[in-house]
């Protein structure tokens, strides 16, 4: 069953009271220390959400697209090297 959040009017105290779905909203609710009946309302919480598995990141969805341009930009790099690596070999023959 879902728990849900009460908040005492006069107060302001909440309290968690489990109900079923089909259950209407409560409006009033015994005070856990005097017993006493107390008008209430229901307070509307953040649900917590967790995402489990891969491509609920954004690094995640452009991942293909990253790659792709980092490796251009390095095949540039090593072909200043590759040019005095050439000369090198012809003569060491």
């Amino acid at each position: 069953m879902p728990t849900y959040v009460y908040k005492f009017i006069d107060s302001g105290e909440t309290i968690e009271v489990q109900q079923a779905f089909s259950d209407d909203p409560l409006t009033e609710i015994a005070h856990p220390v005097d017993g006493v009946l107390k008008p209430v309302k229901k307070v509307f919480t953040p649900v917590g959400v967790s995402f489990k598995g891969g491509g609920f990141y954004k690094t995640d969805s452009g991942s293909s697209s990253k790659s792709s341009s980092s490796s251009a930009t390095p095949s540039a790099t090593p072909a200043a090297p590759a040019a005095p690596a050439a000369p090198s070999a012809p003569s060491a023959d």
